[in-house]
């Protein structure tokens, strides 16, 4: 087996993301994260770039592929926006409660079953990797839910606290998976990469520090 480094990305601002539309784009703000954020990359050799479906991750993906030549970039329902877990409210504070009931049932049933099986094909070692090959990278340009589900996987924590882990736009984290031992969180919501006007998007304004 070989080491995974999972790289974790939020998608960089959408325009317009007051309103959340799955058809928005990009700003232009996001797409200099994106490209910044691409150049942080550069020159590590990545197996692939996986990206959720919506507009929003398609075109991260697009431009941070543009500083990794020779990747192979996928499509994949399994790094979409979607709900996590169906948390039981009686676990939540009154305001995650809230947030949690404007999910359908739908949702609360389709998103922890995609969950489960992007948990299953990004995290863990590389089986059919050397035990002593160069550590095989993966990014994933996703969004907050499944940055804060696998963050909360990887450290074994209770599965309500998938809540409450934010990421900035562009924002990087990565995990370690090695064949012994348990995961190490190497990085969470890094944006050394970004100058100062362009951090601290995505977030509530009494969120930045």
């Amino acid at each position: 087996m070989a080491t995974r480094l999972l790289y974790l990305a939020r998608h960089a601002e959408q325009d317009d993301a007051a309103t959340e539309s799955p058809e928005a784009g990009l700003s232009e703000r996001g797409r200099r994260q994106a490209r910044l954020l691409g150049e942080r990359l550069r020159g590590r050799s990545f197996a692939a770039v996986h990206h959720g479906p919506l507009r929003r991750a398609a075109q991260t993906a697009e431009l941070v592929a543009e500083s990794l030549p020779g990747v192979p970039v996928y499509a994949t329902e399994l790094a979409g926006d979607h709900l996590p877990h169906d948390t039981d409210p009686a676990e939540l504070s009154p305001a995650y409660a809230r947030f949690l009931a404007d999910f359908t049932a739908a949702e609360r049933a389709d998103g922890p079953r995609v969950t489960a099986e992007a948990a299953r094909r990004f995290t863990g070692p590389v089986v059919d990797g050397a035990g002593d090959a160069e550590p095989v990278r993966e990014l994933v340009i996703t969004h907050n839910f499944l940055i804060g589900w696998l963050v909360r996987h990887a450290l074994d924590a209770p599965e309500r606290r998938w809540l409450g882990l934010n990421q900035h736009n562009a924002g990087l984290t990565v995990i370690r998976y090695g064949p012994a031992g348990p995961p190490n969180l190497i990085a969470f919501n890094d944006v050394a990469h970004l100058p100062l006007e362009l951090r601290g998007t995505g977030l509530p304004p009494d969120y930045l520090v």
